[in-house]
């Protein structure tokens, strides 16, 4: 197993942006690749969609009912809370499965993606969730005859 070093921070008595200095190119250039392997965003995954590229499956993490109101088209419903062996057994473990929830302001697209990984999928969680997909301006999916405001299903 490798042993991670993290370099030592240097507290400088500035503001809150200099407080912390970043570390030197390599180590910053590591810390940002590895951010991209684990997040998307919803530019990526439309833009990918509309290439044709079919190397992901994308998963709405919050409730069902929330779901029903509006979704990423395509995107599968599995509640994070309900994730486990038996829910999952229909998804593709040779596909990347990128992650969502209602948006910044909840971490369901973050417990799916962890409970995800530790059933052994390659995930990643698409930063921004259903909200920036929207200001963005790409289109949701509506259930049928679904005219509820859009709720949180992310608890």
């Amino acid at each position: 197993m490798q042993t991670l070093r993290y370099p030592e921070v240097t507290l400088r008595p500035t503001g809150r942006v200099s407080q912390y200095a970043p570390g030197d190119t390599p180590a910053a250039l590591a810390f940002f690749y590895h951010k991209l392997c684990y997040e998307s965003d919803p530019s990526d995954v439309y833009h990918d969609w509309q290439d044709g590229i079919q190397d992901f499956v994308v998963i709405d993490a919050r409730s069902r009912e929330s779901y029903a109101v509006e979704h990423v088209p395509g995107a599968r419903n599995i509640p994070h809370k309900e994730m486990n062996h038996e829910t999952t057994a229909v998804l593709p473990h040779d596909k990347i499965l990128v992650v969502y929830c209602d948006g910044i302001g909840c971490n369901a697209s973050t417990k799916g993606a962890a409970k995800l990984a530790a059933l052994g999928f390659k995930t990643k969680e698409m930063i921004g969730g259903l909200d920036w997909w929207k200001r963005d301006g790409y289109t949701v999916e509506n259930g049928p005859g679904n005219t509820a405001p859009p709720v949180c299903g992310c608890n």
